[in-house]
């Protein structure tokens, strides 16, 4: 417990913080010790603040004096409700945060006042925090314990670095596993969502171990489905494991559950496959050591009827019966399950257990899968985004985890589009980056024909599994499929450095139909348009790095280009990178940097064939063709074919633009010159001028920050762009050495973005938004309006074979004639779809998605 105070006694008291007597100072908390500062060192502020309160007649106090103190973590749990509460309330989770004065680490509790601080990632860890309340909250079930609550405080900067040397003042905050401050619930949650398993209380050692079978009855699955109802003791059962489900967190404040989890595992034998539920305290003993592919051995299980809505996935096996009438319930107790696991060497034929038969299909082949289709893919990631949040309901503090990748395989010039869930793999999830061998397992196939461009992409299902390490020794291994794909990276040679992948940025997917009343009937939303009086709220409700989709009417009445900040983006970035990588340690210290980043890149290769370094062989010796437009999405024109550098692009003298703008200007260029003078960055209503001094309110939300540009991916410096580009963590890990600014790797995007005014219908309020153009079908020269909305709908994924898309302006060329065809809406009554993203800190985005005009509304 946090804050241990000791027992209250009569006049001035220092209890729990000056005890002379050691064994009284473990009274507070069994095995704990409070530590107190050395005489002749600096006085501790945390333990200066808690001899307040214990003087203090009230229970809160305003530090005399406030200091700043580093926030080490933030950690996130479920409290039960208190007895005096008696209507049940919805879920409520609290929050420890572990702060360092410089002398001791205190773990204290948040008052759920300030929970809005970490909803929005401004309390953080890394970040330099005055607190100006505190209160102490007393245990009353035991004696003397009492834990310090954070009731006020002020987020300041992050820290350039801090040091974990420092102990806790309290040595029962080190105890293993770490319990909460409050509730009796015993471990803590991921900090952003409930699939992850966080923290030490889930073990990873579970072995297999032989057993002797001679005194083991074992029942087949086929025979306890036909007599499981008139038995009461079960014989064991000996399965392997066909798949394996993300977990589900089913904790409420009203259910007094230890470790509220559920799993499920789909086994089998040779006479049929049934779905295992594991329950509760057996899922952080055994989830992360089950594994597909294992065979079990179960004893003392529990049966029970099916649960009668709940989809069982295809047996691998189409000839082995799906049995759906009951399940098999592993739990620590009543009865308490034994699970052994057996080693594969002696797993003998005559048990006919089933093999893994993996459903890998190519991407040559995906355009013929039919809608719901299963299947597993391998790749090469290309792309990979941000880490990004969405709502499982309203008006709830439950979130999925997910983000959007590419993969590529090398049968398509068109990669896999992959909605990446969190599934219960934060090692994996938190860890991929552009240039990895991947393997996702049972995917679903999404796609719409009937919409222009077509819809097709991939998406995670509750047992899809992921693989990025260790493959040599997988079931699927063995696959032709994967063979072929094994070989095809095996015989590229060439060693041309990568300049085609592309890491995090905003990524506006799946695209919104072409007409609005399909967009109407494929949203599911309680309210199809938000007023934009409503549009303030939707924003402020968002919390950390969720993203929300919205409709809203009203009349563009301002359009202003802004131009790609080429002078920041092209500088040397190599040479500024090779800066930041020299830590500012010893020679020595730097020394061991360097051979530790060795034996990492040793490691990352280990799983030869399909190393890192024979991914950016395979990726290069691609055809141009083909590397342009295996990016394909958001991002597939942005990418240049890799062409040598120019002395003035390497010093940074020449706007950083793609080679196909480059081509473009270079055979135009006294005509692209002469046309630069005339274009107009900005266009501007009459109505703008006659009602933008009158409105009740202007929402400004068109700034685009530096971690929504997608950024071309540096192998060398993939930690600092995958920690970039993740989630913000719960434990403050130290940067190793100088990190890079994120302005330092170079844009995948040069035209810059647009900042567009939509004024509401009631010419009341007006919001401005950005939009960014990331790839455009045709030649805007046209300057039809329809083409503007092409161009201004991200769905433009794939592009349309046509004779303009070999003749593609210039960027300001390109703004001009964005601007030339906005203005024609002039007055025009538009729908517009925007993202609404808050990427934590007070930093929030909107962008302009598509715009829906007369012509294709209906």
């Amino acid at each position: 417990m946090s804050g241990e105070l000791g027992q209250p006694q009569a006049g001035p008291s220092h209890a729990g913080l000056d005890f002379p007597n050691p064994e009284r100072n473990r009274a507070g908390v069994p095995g704990g010790v409070i530590r107190r500062a050395g005489a002749h060192g600096r006085r501790s502020w945390i333990q200066k603040v808690l001899e307040q309160i214990t003087d203090s007649p009230l229970q809160w106090v305003t530090p005399s004096e406030v200091v700043p103190v580093a926030v080490l973590a933030v950690q996130r749990y479920l409290l039960e409700d208190e007895p005096r509460d008696t209507i049940p309330k919805p879920p409520l989770y609290c929050y420890d945060v572990t702060i360092s004065d410089g002398v001791y680490q205190e773990k204290c509790y948040l008052d759920p006042s300030l929970n809005f601080l970490v909803y929005k990632n401004i309390l953080k860890v890394g970040i330099e925090m005055k607190i100006s309340r505190v209160s102490c909250l007393y245990n009353e079930k035991r004696l003397g314990q009492g834990i310090l609550c954070i009731d006020n405080v002020h987020c300041g900067e992050t820290l350039e670095a801090i040091s974990l040397e420092t102990p806790f003042r309290n040595s029962a905050h080190e105890e293993v596993p770490e319990r909460p401050l409050r509730g009796g619930k015993s471990h803590y949650l991921a900090l952003w969502n409930n699939e992850d398993p966080y923290g030490d209380i889930w073990l990873t050692n579970k072995q297999p171990e032989e057993h002797n079978f001679n005194n083991t009855k074992i029942i087949s699955l086929s025979h306890l489905e036909m007599t499981w109802a008139n038995r009461r003791n079960f014989p064991a059962l000996l399965v392997r494991i066909l798949h394996k489900s993300k977990l589900r967190y089913y904790g409420k404040p009203d259910k007094k559950m230890i470790e509220p989890y559920q799993t499920f595992l789909e086994v089998a034998d040779s006479s049929g496959t049934v779905s295992v539920i594991m329950w509760n305290a057996l899922c952080p003993e055994w989830y992360k050591s089950l594994r597909v592919g294992l065979v079990l051995l179960l004893q003392d299980y529990s049966v029970k009827k099916s649960y009668p809505f709940r989809m069982q996935p295809l047996p691998v096996d189409p000839q082995i019966k799906l049995i759906s009438t009951m399940e098999i319930c592993l739990n620590l107790r009543d009865p308490p399950t034994n699970i052994i696991i057996i080693p594969e060497k002696q797993v003998k034929p005559e048990w006919r257990l089933p093999k893994l038969n993996h459903r890998f299909i190519t991407r040559s082949e995906l355009d013929d899968m039919p809608e719901n289709h299963i299947c597993d893919v391998i790749g090469i990631l290309v792309f990979v985004g941000r880490v990004q949040r969405s709502k499982k309901k309203e008006n709830r503090e439950d979130f999925w985890s997910y983000r959007w990748i590419h993969i590529a395989d090398g049968t398509s010039e068109q990669p896999f589009i992959v909605e990446l869930f969190s599934t219960s793999q934060p090692e994996i999830f938190e860890n991929i980056y552009p240039m990895t061998y991947f393997v996702c397992t049972q995917l679903k196939v999404v796609r719409n024909d009937t919409q222009v461009p077509k819809l097709l992409y991939l998406t995670t299902t509750n047992e899809s599994r992921v693989f990025i390490t260790g493959h040599r020794g997988q079931p699927y291994t063995n696959d032709t499929k994967v063979k072929n794909f094994i070989h095809w990276i095996k015989t590229r040679t060439d060693s041309e450095e990568v300049k085609n992948t592309v890491i995090g940025g905003y990524y506006p997917y799946p695209p919104v139909p072409e007409t609005f009343s399909k967009y109407s009937s494929s949203v599911k939303v309680e309210s199809l348009l938000t007023a934009i009086s409503e549009v303030r709220k939707e924003i402020e409700d968002l919390q950390y790095r969720e993203q929300k989709r919205i409709a809203i009417q009203g009349i563009i009445t301002v359009i202003k280009y802004i131009p790609h900040a080429s002078a920041t983006e092209s500088a040397s970035a190599s040479e500024t990178l090779r800066n930041a990588n020299r830590p500012s340690t010893s020679q020595a210290a730097r020394r061991e940097n360097q051979s530790q980043e060795r034996d990492n890149n040793k490691r990352h290769q280990d799983d030869d064939p399909m190393s890192s370094q024979c991914f950016q062989t395979a990726y290069t010796s691609l055809s141009p063709t083909k590397k342009k437009r295996i990016l394909q999405g958001p991002y597939a024109k942005l990418v240049p074919v890799p062409q040598p550098e120019t002395s003035a692009q390497t010093k940074g003298n020449k706007p950083d633009m793609p080679s196909i703008f480059q081509r473009r200007e270079s055979a135009s260029t006294s005509t692209a010159g002469k046309a630069r003078k005339t274009i107009s960055d900005k266009w501007e209503s009459q109505l703008w001028r006659e009602k933008k001094f009158g409105l009740i309110d202007h929402l400004h939300y068109s700034h685009v920050y530096p971690e929504s540009i997608p950024r071309k991916f540096i192998f060398e410096q993939r930690k600092f762009l995958t920690e970039q580009f993740n989630s913000q963590p719960a434990k403050y890990i130290p940067p190793e050495g100088r990190p890079p600014n994120l302005h330092d790797f170079k844009s995948a995007r040069s035209l810059g973005h647009f900042e567009v005014t939509i004024l509401g219908l009631n010419h009341e309020i007006a919001i401005d938004v950005a939009f960014l153009p990331m790839y455009c079908p045709e030649d805007l020269r046209t300057s039809q309006i329809d083409t503007l909305l092409t161009c201004m709908n991200y769905s433009c994924v794939y592009p349309q074979d046509g004779p303009g898309n070999d003749t593609v302006a210039g960027p300001r060329a390109l703004a001009g004639d964005i601007i030339k065809a906005v203005s024609k809406l002039d007055r025009v009554h538009i729908v517009g779809i925007l993202d609404i993203c808050n990427l934590g800190n007070n930093k929030v985005e909107v962008y302009l998605h598509r715009i829906y005009s007369p012509t294709n509304t209906s």
